[in-house]
């Protein structure tokens, strides 16, 4: 009786664990980096986990008068900076024709997904009622609310990322139409990216325009929307030139660029 090769198996191998055995891939990942972050993590857990089932006031020492900790600048307005590499490479690549940078479109398209999605789950963490977070979507349309349009935003752009970026999640699969089929809305998303990107790094630096008794004279300007724009997507490029030496370094025998 001849033994089969099981393809599942063989799929996980190639697929997950990068052509390597279980063990030679726990060990692989047995690393100073990983520590690090198991550490973070676990001292980040129970923290997170006392913030949710205590409240906001308790685990900050946060109030009505002052609702904004120094996180909201490094999770939010820095944070989303730092993501805007997809949004630049994006259009570099699709709208601008520069071929040239091809082997960066992709990781940084993932780069700026990830950025945005931790920042969604960051935003947990920073609301008073985190149980709200959906509420601009199907309850409250505050029309006139520079936060509504940040938070529709946020959610549009999310989804414009995950069409730029599942061409390379259908070739890992080996589903080549949906590749196809992807990859030609691909170029419209970028589009409709590069729309809903402007608009919510604007609104991001607009958030003190509105309230210049915030800011100190010295940083106030009725210009900073322009400001933040400008910033994100200089911040943008120097992620994905930070990234793309990591990966690179890190991941040197699965990438060839």
């Amino acid at each position: 009786m001849v033994n089969r090769p099981d393809n599942s198996s063989s799929w996980v191998r190639d697929k997950i664990f990068l052509g390597m055995s279980f063990g030679e891939y726990l060990k692989s990942n047995v690393t100073l980096g990983n520590g690090i972050a198991a550490l973070i993590l676990a001292v980040a857990i129970p923290v997170m986990i006392y913030r949710l089932v205590y409240g906001l006031g308790a685990s900050t020492n946060l109030t009505d008068t002052n609702p904004w900790g120094i996180w909201i600048g490094v999770d939010i307005l820095c944070g989303i900076a730092l993501a805007a590499g997809g949004l630049v490479m994006g259009t570099m690549y699709y709208l601008f024709g520069m071929k040239e940078y091809h082997h960066f479109v992709r990781p940084a398209i993932l780069t700026s997904l990830l950025g945005y999605i931790f920042a969604v789950f960051a935003l947990l963490f920073d609301l008073g009622r985190y149980y709200r977070l959906p509420y601009p979507m199907v309850v409250s349309y505050g029309l006139t609310s520079i936060m509504f349009l940040i938070a529709w935003h946020f959610a549009l752009y999310i989804v414009a990322l995950l069409v730029e970026w599942s061409p390379a999640l259908f070739e890992w699969l080996n589903l080549r139409k949906f590749r196809e089929f992807f990859s030609k809305l691909a170029v419209w998303a970028t589009v409709f990216g590069v729309i809903i990107a402007g608009g919510h790094q604007s609104a991001l630096g607009a958030l003190f325009v509105v309230a210049p008794g915030k800011l100190h004279p010295l940083w106030y300007s009725e210009l900073l929307p322009v400001y933040f724009l400008v910033s994100a997507i200089v911040a943008g490029l120097s992620m994905v030139i930070v990234e793309s030496m990591l990966t690179h370094r890190l991941f040197r025998k699965q990438v060839e660029h």
